[in-house]
């Protein structure tokens, strides 16, 4: 361990320390202020003898003569252990519900190591959530990393703790065609960024209230807690969830919420540096540093356990091209999209599902993983609500009159699907094969030779005969 007092500046979260020696990048820093309060920090840049360090919990009421310095030799780490499974932690990993310190059985550093791309096996598993909107139309993957993008007083937090607290492996090793929930292997860990103090009792209460909290970890940065503890909270969640995925062989959803305040700190601190700004003020690197966080999702060759992420963020003024959207998108593999007009109508969750995507949902349904007709039946609810929005607008400029009889029916589809598919309660779980059921449901209230989508086999098979239309002839 090496001290020093030679602190020459102190800008917002950042120090400049002058004559050090064997100093490295990512080295954890302990720093004592005048007032023998004590922080850590940890090394932003090294040029010879001097070093740019980042102090996590602030600088207020330091002066640079009288600050010491201590280099610890180490990068910032975690202690972790299966104990952790339960307990509620705040930013930087420290007990935050009252319980004890985690006995660790080993310490990680929470940059964690890159998987190999060979060492990679492709996402193919089916996660069920219990939201209709995301598992019939774009189901989430063992392995993937799938966003939600969200916007200011949108149900976001609602949703993710109600994916948090619903979702499941399925097994699919039994006589059932569509598996039960598969028992004992499934974590969850979720990592708040700068939410209330509001946010967080909603967060706790939703999951000790449900008994969720038993294979869940939570780590939560509080909105007056300092902005850099954020840029360190997701990797500390990434790092609880690697050894759950990897040492104990548990299949971990990670749910970061939000991204934005994430991108924010980022940004605050590259302001500090007196960085050149990328696009509205973001960092340059902002792309590459939204990698190290989502790229530390997936399978490994060999691996029982794996990692899947939903990060979910709050596009600012709604703007999908915003670069916090607009890079996450390049980065993952999808997104579902939040809709503020569904909201405003009181449909929960309002997942709009024309601009929402899984890029690897077909790799995660179908035999064997949900059943046969789930590709089928999501791609003509896709096509047949499409085709009900476009007869909407085609009646507002038209007037109602101009639709044909099919017109009609694609635009009570529509309505009907708002209504029973994507409507669902906050505390409403539906297995896969009841989504499925309300699909074929609603494509009883279609013209049977409009069902162009969907093999006559699986009609024939899954289609409600009582309440089927009748097929409309030329």
């Amino acid at each position: 361990m090496r001290e020093y007092m030679t602190t020459r500046d102190i800008v917002g979260p950042l120090l400049l320390i002058e004559s050090v020696s064997d100093v490295t990048y990512g080295e954890l820093v302990e720093l004592e202020f005048p007032d023998g309060t004590r922080s850590l920090g940890n090394v932003l840049e090294v040029d010879r003898d001097v070093a740019l360090v980042q102090a996590f919990e602030g600088t207020r009421g330091s002066n640079p003569s009288q600050t010491k310095v201590r280099f610890l030799g180490r990068s910032l780490e975690l202690g972790v252990s299966r104990d952790m499974l339960g307990r509620v932690f705040d930013g930087l990993g420290r007990p935050a519900d009252d319980g004890p310190e985690i006995i660790p059985d080993v310490r990680r550093s929470i940059y964690g190591s890159p998987i190999n791309p060979t060492a990679r096996d492709f996402p193919d598993d089916f996660i069920q959530t219990g939201v209709s909107a995301i598992d019939g139309l774009n189901p989430l993957v063992r392995g993937q990393k799938l966003p939600i993008f969200s916007g200011s007083g949108l149900p976001h937090n609602q949703l993710a703790a109600q994916i948090a607290r619903q979702s499941a492996v399925l097994d699919c090793s039994g006589d059932d065609e569509i598996g039960c929930k598969a028992e004992g292997e499934f974590a969850v860990v979720f990592a708040a960024m700068g939410i209330t103090f509001a946010d967080a009792d909603f967060f706790i209460d939703e999951f000790r209230n449900t008994s969720a909290i038993e294979r869940a970890v939570l780590f939560l940065n509080l909105a007056d807690d300092p902005a850099v503890e954020r840029i360190a909270t997701p990797r500390m969640a990434l790092t609880a969830a690697e050894y759950l995925a990897y040492d104990c062989d548990m299949h971990v959803l990670v749910i970061l919420t939000d991204m934005t305040y994430y991108c924010e700190a980022l940004r605050e601190v590259s302001a500090a540096r007196k960085e050149v700004p990328g696009r509205r003020g973001y960092p340059g690197y902002l792309y590459t540093d939204l990698a190290t966080i989502y790229e530390r999702a997936g399978r490994v060759k060999g691996r029982k356990g794996s990692i899947t992420q939903v990060p979910i963020l709050t596009m600012p003024d709604d703007d999908k091209t915003h670069p916090i959207p607009d890079l996450t998108g390049y980065i993952t593999e999808g997104q579902i999209v939040l809709d503020r007009n569904l909201h405003r109508r009181g449909i929960y969750p309002p997942v709009a599902v024309l601009p929402s995507l899984s890029r690897l949902k077909q790799k995660g349904i179908g035999p064997g993983k949900t059943r046969e007709d789930h590709a089928d039946l999501s791609n003509q609810l896709f096509g047949a609500y499409a085709r009900g929005l476009q007869a909407k607008e085609l009646a507002v400029i038209l007037g109602e009159a101009a639709l044909s009889d099919t017109d009609k029916a694609f635009v009570a589809f529509a309505d009907a699907f708002e209504d029973r598919f994507i409507r669902q309660g906050p505390h409403e779980e539906r297995s896969v094969a009841e989504t499925l059921a309300i699909g074929w449901e609603l494509m009883a209230l279609l013209p049977r030779a409009e069902l162009k989508r969907i093999k006559d086999e699986y009609v024939a098979k899954y289609l409600p005969v009582a309440d089927a239309a009748v097929e409309v002839t030329g």
